[in-house]
């Protein structure tokens, strides 16, 4: 399963709650950082360039938390 796979499946899973988001998107944020740090410059995910990645599952993960917080 591909990583950034995880947070729109986390995003789906939104009725369980923001928790859940959060760990889905630092998870797949881990995954990408890693990867790009090895050399990864192109995914196979929608979005493609590993930077637009990071920051959607940034973007996502901030979300979490400021629901988490609300």
């Amino acid at each position: 399963m591909r990583l950034c796979i995880y947070a729109t499946v986390a995003l789906l899973a939104w009725l369980l709650g923001p928790w859940a988001v959060l760990g889905f998107a630092a998870l797949g944020f881990a995954g990408y950082w890693r990867a790009r740090r090895a050399g990864l410059t192109r995914s196979k995910c929608f979005l493609r360039d590993t930077r637009l990645v990071l920051a959607y599952l940034g973007l996502i993960a901030l979300a979490a938390v400021a629901a988490i917080i609300l």
